[in-house]
């Protein structure tokens, strides 16, 4: 803790410091005569403590050394690096030459990054395993084969492609320096056709960039893609940016449903044909048949003699029966229509039958032929029909009921009077006479002439 005797010399102190740094108004024009000159190179320029003179356009702020070291004379001292190394040297040395490099621990090294001029706390390496010595080296990262992401327009990664070359290696663009070689796109560090198309295969390592996009991965991305589109188009919901790995699982089932189909196809056609690529041992007959035969042929290459003219073979299946028949279909025809043999039937996707089918069908034909001609014998000879006179306005009349046409015409006359004289009640006498006997045809006269009071067109009768 400071005292009191402490507080009273530091303010001793201070007050000399500034009673020395002050200066009168002449002396301080003085002293800027004295810098003009000295700029001017009038007056000869100021010493600093080891003798060296001192630039004269050199800042006051920068040539005036802090209080607290305490400088009589002015300097340039604290402007230097008065902290040298003694170590330190301006000699050339082969920068990044490996001159020794410690195959084991060493004691007080960093145990990061093993150097010896630092500890771990102040390491800047990355840190390290501890264990890391022990790493297999087939595990660890290849340089020589670094790969990046690849970013599509559907966003994710799809692939890795290599874009990133050893710094060993010569540069794509510096391969063929003509200007009308191939293209190079500096932004994506992209070369596709090829920079040396006449150099040897073996000898280049580079044919550009499209020869990775044939080969590898990237031809498995390309036919994904195209079967994602294709089984779109047909109707399935299938996305390729929206639903990756669904677009994968469906391409995976229909190369292992077209591989399962393809060896299937396979086993049939070898089992039909044969396999003339196996093991067995072809017939004797085959192996050493001979003939004598001799084929003549034209200038043109028709055949003229010795050998019988092939029949043309049809491009459908032949000899090939179905339902039970055993005729092809169109081996038998009748009335313009086609149709089978075995059991002539004219219908294409019909049962065979037999022989009990064409009885059956040849007894059906005379039964309607039979009919035919007993309906026409019938409309030859039509019956004598005696015409009647029906009542036809009753509706509890009996149906054998049969009306006299002159009475009823008479009927009908008095059903007339008698409907006049009830319209006009003036007429009427007074003494009326009344007949209870009413025949078939007064009852049906009656009914001819009755109004319905439902009847639409009952306004137009009279």
């Amino acid at each position: 803790m400071a005292t009191s005797s402490d507080n009273k010399f530091k303010l001793i102190n201070i007050s000399f410091i500034s009673a020395v740094a002050f200066k009168s108004r002449e002396d301080h024009r003085k002293q800027l005569e004295l810098e003009e000159a000295r700029k001017a190179g009038l007056a000869p320029a100021e010493l600093d403590e080891d003798g060296k003179e001192i630039n004269p356009h050199i800042p006051q702020y920068m040539s005036s050394a802090p209080w607290y070291l305490n400088a009589e004379r002015p300097s340039l001292k604290h402007q230097r690096k008065w902290k040298s190394d003694p170590n330190y040297t301006k000699d050339w040395y082969d920068r990044g030459a490996k001159i020794f490099q410690a195959d084991k621990y060493r004691k007080g090294a960093c145990e990061n990054c093993g150097a010896m001029t630092h500890t771990s706390k102040s390491c800047m390496e990355r840190p390290r395993r501890v264990d890391e010595a022990k790493v297999d080296e087939s595990k660890q990262m290849d340089f020589a084969k670094v790969e990046k992401r690849v970013r599509t327009t559907g966003g994710g990664s799809t692939g890795t492609v290599r874009n990133l070359r050893i710094r060993e290696d010569t540069a794509k663009y510096l391969l063929n320096l003509d200007v009308n070689s191939a293209h190079y796109d500096p932004k994506t560090r992209s070369m596709r056709e090829d920079p040396l198309p006449d150099a040897d295969p073996n000898e280049k390592f580079y044919g550009g960039d499209n020869e990775y996009r044939a080969s590898g991965q990237a031809l498995e991305f390309k036919q994904l893609n195209i079967h994602a589109w294709e089984a779109f188009e047909k109707g399935q919901d299938i996305h390729m940016q929206a639903a990756p790995s669904q677009a994968e699982l469906l391409y995976k089932e229909f190369k292992e449903k077209k591989e399962k189909l393809k060896s299937q196809t396979k086993v049939s056609i070898m089992g039909k044909y044969g396999n003339a690529a196996s093991e067995e041992e072809i017939p004797r007959e085959l192996l050493l048949g001979q003939s004598e035969r001799e084929v003549e042929y034209d200038h043109a290459g028709r055949i003229i003699k010795g050998q019988e003219k092939a029949l043309p073979k049809s491009k459908y299946e032949e000899d090939v029966y179905i339902n039970n028949h055993t005729s092809v279909w169109g081996s038998w025809w009748k009335d313009h229509q086609w149709g089978y043999k075995c059991c002539r039937q004219t219908i294409r996707n019909s049962y065979c039958t037999g022989s009990s089918g064409i009885e059956a069908a040849e007894a059906a034909i005379d039964l309607m032929k039979a009919n035919i001609a007993r309906k026409d014998a019938m409309e030859e000879r039509p019956s004598a029909v005696e015409e009647k006179w029906l009542a036809t306005w009753g509706t509890d009349v009996p149906e054998d009921l049969v009306l006299d046409q002159k009475r009823f015409a008479e009927a009908l006359k008095k059903e007339d009077e008698r409907r006049r004289e009830v319209k006009d009640e003036r007429k009427r006498k007074y003494n009326v006479k009344w007949n209870e006997e009413v025949t078939a045809e007064d009852m049906e006269a009656y009914r001819m002439k009755k109004i319905h009071r439902d009847d639409p067109m009952k306004d137009f009768l009279h």
